[in-house]
């Protein structure tokens, strides 16, 4: 791979650019580079109709699952437009403390039982079946509707998956003669959003980055390289990863 480590002077991070500084921010002014933000999908909710559609009694499920901001958003907007009010009791699990603390924006956060898992889906299940006696409603998107999560499944609780928004890809033509050195990946729909905007995409010097195991495979299915993957045991994050691999770039000397 040493023959792809060129220099980098511009990247290009396949999210929403957030309001505050990141430490991509400080990677571009530590490197001298050229970042932008563009987010490769986008975030479609579906209207009552739609969702009743599914056949799904919210107020029959005591717990809920939730796995992104998106899901919690679209959850708590789909009761206010079925205009159902949300039992005191139900139980909230999860998957990080930043999805707990967003939380605060739709309920009183004391009065409600709230459950905490470490980031991955699997670390949930312990406090869930504390819970078996609970009906699980989780709130996806229509990619995950149809995919199996084994750990939920192997557990034998009580769930029903809803979707609640669907996800698209971005409209990207303004980009179809714009090159990047680096482009950063986070999900496989990032990786569907490229194709769909840019059939013959052909990478060439673009370095592709990649975080988690099914985003690198969905790079690889299209037989691209992946040059950095995260996380790993020496860079936890993709911002570590990236300014080991510039700093090494940039200095490499070309013959």
């Amino acid at each position: 791979m040493k023959e792809r480590q060129r220099k980098v002077k511009s990247i290009l991070i396949s999210q929403p650019e957030p309001e505050a500084k990141t430490p991509y921010h400080a990677l571009a002014e530590k490197h001298k580079l050229k970042l932008h933000y563009r987010p490769f999908i986008q975030v479609d909710e579906i209207s009552a109709l739609e969702f009743r559609e599914q056949r799904i009694s919210l107020l029959n499920h005591n717990a809920v699952i939730f796995t992104s901001k998106n899901a919690m958003d679209h959850y708590f907007g789909m009761m206010e437009k079925l205009r159902l009010r949300i039992p005191d009791q139900t139980k909230y699990f999860c998957i990080s403390e930043a999805i707990a603390h967003y939380l605060q924006n739709f309920i009183s956060y004391r009065k409600r039982k709230v459950f905490i898992g470490e980031q991955v889906f699997s670390s949930l299940i312990p406090l869930m079946e504390k819970h078996k006696e609970s009906k699980f409603l989780l709130p996806c998107s229509d990619l995950l509707k149809d995919k199996i999560n084994k750990s939920l499944e192997e557990s034998e609780l009580d769930y029903t998956k809803a979707v609640m928004f669907k996800v698209v890809a971005s409209d990207l033509s303004d980009l179809e003669h714009v090159k990047y050195d680096i482009i950063v990946f986070y999900s496989p729909t990032g990786i569907t959003s490229l194709y769909e905007n840019f059939p013959e995409f052909e990478q060439e010097e673009t370095r592709l980055a990649a975080f988690g195991p099914t985003t690198v495979k969905s790079i690889k299915d299209q037989d691209l390289i992946v040059d950095i993957e995260v996380p790993n045991k020496k860079f936890p994050s993709m911002s570590m990863a990236l300014d080991h691999y510039i700093t090494k770039s940039n200095k490499r000397k070309r013959k």
